[in-house]
Parts: C-alpha cells; structure tokens; sequence
C-alpha cells in the first residue's frame, strides 16, 4: 500500500513537471484573435462600423506582418539579428501608429498609447 501511494506521488510530481515544462510559451493566437483582442479594448471609444473596419484591417496587416517577420527570423539559419528585428518591429510599429492617428481622435490615440497598446504587449518571464 506504501508503494501504491508513493508512486502516486511520485507520477503526479512528474505529471506536473511536464506541464509546468510545456506551459512555459504557451499557444500563439491567431491574426484574427488578435484583433478581436484589440476590438475588445477600443469598445470605449464607441468607433463607427467605417472606423472600425479601418482599424481591423490596419491590425490585420500589422499582426501579418509581424508573423512574416518573426518567420523570416526563424528560417534563417544560426542566430538572428536581435537589433534588426527590433529596427523592423519598430517601423511596423510606427505604420501603424501612422494609420491609427488618422482614425483616432487625438484624445482616443493619446488613450491607445498610454493604455491600450502598453496592456497588448506579451508579459516576459524572468527567465533565470
């Protein structure tokens, strides 16, 4: 019986390493779940179904071009350049800041800024 609850233990501690183990990165959403993400955040400023159809394909093309990078980054063999990807990220980033102004108010984009855009941004682990 000893036995019986010892290797209990001992499959439930080894079940829950690899779970931990696999939770780590966990499951990339999809383009799609993306914006509907950010829809969700920008229901506050009560957009017009002509803005909002604007900023669903700005994202749209956004969250693409993101995924075309990081694919590109990853197909090339050996270790990718850290500061060129970041040079990319940053001028998509300011394409699509570009195209949000001429959507938002100034009110609503100083809102996207300072609230929105910073909670869309994935969390990183400290990583030891």
């Amino acid at each position: 019986m000893k036995k019986q609850i010892a290797l209990s233990v001992l499959a439930f501690f080894v079940s829950m390493a690899f779970i931990m183990a696999q939770g780590q990165g966990g499951p990339r959403l999809t383009i799609e779940e993306r914006v509907k993400a950010v829809n969700e955040k920008l229901i506050d400023f009560k957009l017009d179904n002509d803005k909002l159809a604007k900023t669903d394909s700005i994202f749209t093309a956004y969250y693409t071009s993101i995924q075309k990078q990081r694919e590109e980054m990853m197909s090339v063999g050996g270790t990718p350049d850290r500061d060129a990807m970041r040079d990319k990220m940053l001028k998509l980033n300011i394409d699509r800041d570009e195209q949000l102004k001429l959507i938002f108010t100034d009110d609503q984009f100083k809102k996207w800024k300072q609230d929105i855009e910073p909670a869309m941004r994935p969390q990183r682990q400290n990583r030891q």
